[in-house]
């Protein structure tokens, strides 16, 4: 499985971008499952409504759900992150977390 990152759902639904509809392209030639995670929905979606633009072609992605198991790994990471000197986006943790439970790997551009 392949979770989608939110900067490569960005990509694609631009319609003037080579490296969305290089994204895109792969994703269509690829074997495993794709989805995203309900934080990745919840950027897409309020990306989407603060623009006025259509939003039916992400709601047609699975969506993994957050939960607590997620949260726990999630904090984990974000911690371990700042130990090491990186600061991550709390976002980027708990999609992270959502991917690794889920056995999946991060589409990124």
């Amino acid at each position: 499985m392949i979770v989608l990152d939110t900067d490569v759902l960005i990509e694609i639904f631009d319609k003037r971008s080579k490296k969305g509809d290089e994204a895109l392209r792969r994703i269509l030639e690829c074997d495993d499952k794709i989805s995203i995670t309900a934080i990745n929905l919840h950027e897409i979606m309020y990306g989407l409504h603060k623009y006025a633009k259509p939003v039916r072609e992400v709601l047609q992605l699975p969506v993994l759900d957050y939960g607590k198991e997620d949260a726990q790994l999630s904090a984990k990471l974000e911690a371990e992150a700042e130990k090491a000197g990186t600061t991550i986006r709390r976002t980027d943790a708990m999609i992270a977390a959502v991917t690794i439970k889920n056995g999946a790997s991060l589409g990124v551009l």
